[in-house]
């Protein structure tokens, strides 16, 4: 592969993150960049049918190119749910078959699904005869005893054979017993030899490599031999790291934190107009200043200051005021 990454819709993603890649998490991330594949928060496929489903599916335009990840192991259910969510607008139908979570497991979905290819596929194509747009797979390098290269690229065939065009791979494999979704993040050791292996054994597949990639170096070593990154943890602790990023693949200019943060200004009103109280927005604007002078006293002044029920964006303003230029400069 030549030492230039070959852009492709894939190459950037942020990864779907149980409670925090909501829509006003996506939002904040578009603004950061606009390139990045940005992916819900898992909804099941059982949800989608007898839930809220206007909620579940609800999104705001800006934050395309989007994927809806769906959890499930009902070829017929998560069909529907994907016509659903074509329906709503979503850009892409993500099967998550990656997830170590008790109650995922309980629902006979998410990683544990990894020892039944099979099934995954007869998912997969019943999604696929659904939907126009992709349908794609995110999944682990193994479970529990799987831990040699055969059982990843035997399932990988099976995903070939079904269809399948983007594969995911979160570069641990999964403990289904005895580790907890987030030791599971961070126990089983890191692999990526074991997915650019998978990569060179498929080219045919846009391999997507995610788990433990820590900053731009790591995005450009891992593009010389995948196909995309997938952030996760980097770019909701350290969201202007996505910034950062975004602008070194496609040779722009990162927006600033503080321009990011007058682009939140319209939006967080607006929302606070319809209901929704600060502190789900704020949240996810904590780490913007992440190792900047004032950074910790932002993120201490916002959390104190998000939770009074009629709190907005004065109490972000009062939270800019210790920050760099903002303290310069009237924000409120």
């Amino acid at each position: 592969m030549s030492n230039e990454p070959l852009m492709n819709p894939w190459t950037l993603c942020v990864a779907p993150m149980m409670d925090w890649t909501d829509t006003h998490c996506r939002y904040f991330h578009r603004v950061l960049s606009p390139h990045a594949r940005l992916y819900t928060e898992m909804v099941t496929a059982a949800a989608l049918m007898r839930g809220d489903r206007a909620h579940l599916l609800a999104h705001n335009p800006e934050e395309h190119p989007l994927a809806l990840q769906l959890g499930g192991a009902d070829p017929d259910e998560l069909a529907q749910a994907a016509r659903h969510g074509e329906q709503a607008g979503y850009d892409e139908i993500n099967l998550n078959v990656g997830c170590p979570s008790d109650r995922v497991q309980s629902g006979r979905f998410g990683a544990c699904l990894m020892r039944e290819p099979a099934l995954v596929a007869d998912c997969v194509r019943a999604m696929r005869e659904a939907v126009n747009v992709p349908v794609t797979v995110k999944c682990r390098i193994g479970v529990d005893d799987q831990d040699d290269d055969a059982d990843l690229f035997a399932f990988a065939a099976c995903m070939v054979d079904a269809g399948v065009r983007v594969l995911v791979v979160h570069a641990r494999k999964a403990w289904l017993q005895g580790l907890s979704p987030k030791q599971n993040r961070e126990v089983p050791p890191l692999n990526y030899a074991r997915v650019y292996r998978l990569k060179r054994e498929f080219p045919q597949l846009t391999v997507v490599i995610n788990g433990g990639i820590d900053g731009l170096p790591a995005v450009r070593e891992h593009l010389l031999h995948v196909d995309g990154v997938m952030l996760g943890r980097l770019a909701y602790h350290d969201p202007h790291a996505l910034a950062r990023i975004d602008a070194a693949l496609w040779a722009g200019s990162a927006i600033s934190r503080d321009a990011a943060m007058q682009r939140m200004r319209p939006y967080i009103e607006a929302r606070r107009a319809d209901g929704v109280r600060l502190a789900a927005i704020a949240r996810h604007l904590l780490g913007l200043y992440h190792g900047e002078p004032g950074g910790k006293a932002f993120r201490r002044v916002l959390s104190e200051r998000v939770h009074a029920p009629d709190a907005g964006w004065e109490a972000v303003a009062a939270a800019l005021q210790g920050v760099g230029t903002f303290a310069r400069r009237t924000v409120a």
